[in-house]
């Protein structure tokens, strides 16, 4: 028995010591390799490409940033994301120089997109921040360049939520789970629109990132493979309303008959995508949002693709509004 709880004894000092490793270490920091052509990198901001990037933005970047209160891309409380991670803050990305991303060069916004890596410090954005690493370099561009567009939205304002201070478990899963991405070996470019399968797989896993609400946790997401996220559009991840208390199980949109989207039709799939639309009447509750912005042709691939994912059947009780 003494040497039983001699063993225990040093277990726990490991754990402990671990623990106080990983609280005091916090979130890793990281050399910032940038090549010399994204240092130089100036993007094109044509009406083209400002249009394009706003477009997808709304879908993305603006659920986020975007403050009721200030009416621009200051930032927000994230009240929907799991309590897990702690309280968390969305950040200012107007162009303010001092608080915003005003003084960014190009090349660091396409770094920091692309690995998760702030170029100015090293430091690793956190997984509830997504990262690019399969979306095309032109759609990156045009991001980047409604970023330096005069949509109001964007005009500058220090107005900023305090820094998000990482909790045990988000510094934990910085240090052995979530890693910075590596950048392209070469170029990244759209799939050919007329094959609806490799298009919707580009829409869904690469850009809009459909399958991180929809598999099994935020917290085992594979942002570099996408299919090898446990339960990859299975659905069962429990999302916060915006009240921050109410629990929302994201749904399985696998091609499962019985306890996925097998029986729905592609309009209906279309109706529910764009307009949050349920095919037996009423709304798609948060944080399903309707995804207007995509095109038709868009959705009408995703579904395309989502024919090809492997059904996975996973009853998801599904959330019922209170009258």
């Amino acid at each position: 028995m003494k040497i039983v709880g001699i063993l225990l004894g040093i277990v726990a000092l490991v754990v402990i010591l671990f623990v106080a490793y990983i609280q005091i270490k916090g979130v890793p920091h990281y050399p910032v390799e940038m090549t010399e052509q994204i240092k130089n990198l100036k993007v094109t901001v044509d009406s083209a490409h400002v249009a394009e990037g706003k477009r997808i933005s709304s879908m993305l970047c603006r659920e986020c940033h975007y403050s009721p209160e200030t009416k621009k891309l200051t930032g927000s409380p994230r009240t929907d994301i799991p309590k897990e991670f702690g309280a968390i803050n969305s950040l200012n990305i107007t162009q303010d120089k001092t608080h915003g991303v005003g003084n960014w060069t190009d090349g660091e916004l396409y770094y920091f997109l692309r690995t998760g890596i702030r170029p100015q410090t090293g430091e690793y954005v956190p997984p509830y921040m997504p990262k690019f690493p399969h979306v095309s370099d032109d759609d990156v561009h045009s991001i980047i360049a409604w970023l330096r567009s005069d949509d109001p939205e964007l005009a500058a304002d220090p107005h900023e939520y305090p820094p998000n201070q990482a909790n045990f478990l988000v510094k934990l899963l910085c240090n052995i789970a979530f890693k910075p991405l590596p950048l392209p070996t070469g170029p990244i470019t759209e799939p050919d629109t007329t094959d609806l399968v490799a298009l919707g797989k580009y829409v869904a896993d690469g850009v809009i990132g459909c399958y991180a609400c929809h598999s099994a946790d935020l917290k085992t997401l594979n942002d570099q493979d996408p299919p090898k996220t446990p339960g990859f559009y299975g659905g069962g991840t429990k999302m916060l309303d915006l009240d921050g208390v109410t629990e929302v199980a994201t749904a399985n949109i696998t091609m499962d008959e019985e306890t996925g989207i097998g029986k729905w039709t592609e309009q209906q799939f279309l109706e529910a995508v764009k307009y949050c639309k349920k095919p037996d009447g009423g709304l798609l509750h948060y944080p399903m949002a309707p995804h207007a912005a995509l095109t038709d042709t868009e959705v009408k691939a995703i579904y395309a693709y989502l024919k090809t994912v492997p059904v996975i059947q996973n009853k998801v009780e599904r959330f019922q509004a209170s009258n």
